[in-house]
């Protein structure tokens, strides 16, 4: 799964590499331990221009009565996101792109619960895939909420965690927002797991298993048990 995020670039860096335009007023002040419930930086299209925006991590379909009906998925299966009834109209009409520098996955070890900071050997950021909805209430502004896509974990990922988000590459990132691209199994094709030589995985500190912790410490390896 991907339940924590790191997302240290700042918006000129984003905004380059992925050539989006970032909204009016949007805060990217470096996050180190960033939380289900919180806001996610994604790329969206709309027409031929790329924007970067943020929604609240813990999808709402469009169709539920209340934003607190059902708990809020903060990932979805690339084996049946395009099918599953919350997930397969944004599927099909609502993909985005959410940047991220790292993201953390969990390992028990002795007595401990050790996270794992992944990052892309290059440290460019990375595109995961995602989705986004929008939910109308009766009154006042729409909830723009949104989820990670996560696939099988291989390689060295899957001996600390059997799942991992989808890492898109430039040519994959540019077909998935695409909104052309309505076929399932063209888009399916996308959701595959990243190159092992690709990632750079690392022991994080103990500080990210509490979410009230959100600094660069985060990222400091814990010494052995």
């Amino acid at each position: 799964m991907c339940g924590r995020i790191v997302r240290t670039s700042p918006a000129e860096v984003l905004a380059a590499e992925f050539d989006a335009t970032p909204a009016p007023g949007i805060d990217l002040h470096p996050r180190y331990n960033l939380c289900p419930g919180e806001d996610l930086v994604v790329v969206v299209r709309k027409g031929e221009e790329r924007r970067l925006g943020t929604v609240r991590w813990g999808f709402v379909p469009s169709f539920a009565t209340g934003p607190d009906e059902a708990p809020r998925s903060i990932n979805a299966r690339a084996e049946t996101v395009a099918v599953r009834p919350p997930f397969r109209d944004a599927f099909r009409r609502r993909r985005c792109l959410v940047p991220v520098d790292g993201f953390y996955e969990w390992r028990r070890e002795g007595r401990r619960r050790q996270p794992y900071l992944v990052r892309l050997r290059s440290r460019r950021p990375m595109a995961l895939a995602g989705l986004w909805e929008r939910w109308r209430p009766r009154e006042g502004p729409p909830l723009l909420t949104g989820l990670v896509i996560t696939c099988p974990a291989t390689g060295r990922l899957a001996a600390i965690h059997d799942r991992m988000p989808v890492i898109l590459p430039r040519e994959a990132a540019g077909r998935w927002l695409d909104p052309t691209i309505e076929d399932p199994d063209a888009l399916r094709a996308l959701l595959v797991p990243a190159p092992d030589e690709e990632l750079d995985i690392q022991p994080a500190s103990l500080l990210v298993n509490s979410p009230r912790n959100d600094s660069p410490e985060c990222l400091t390896p814990e010494p052995p048990a």
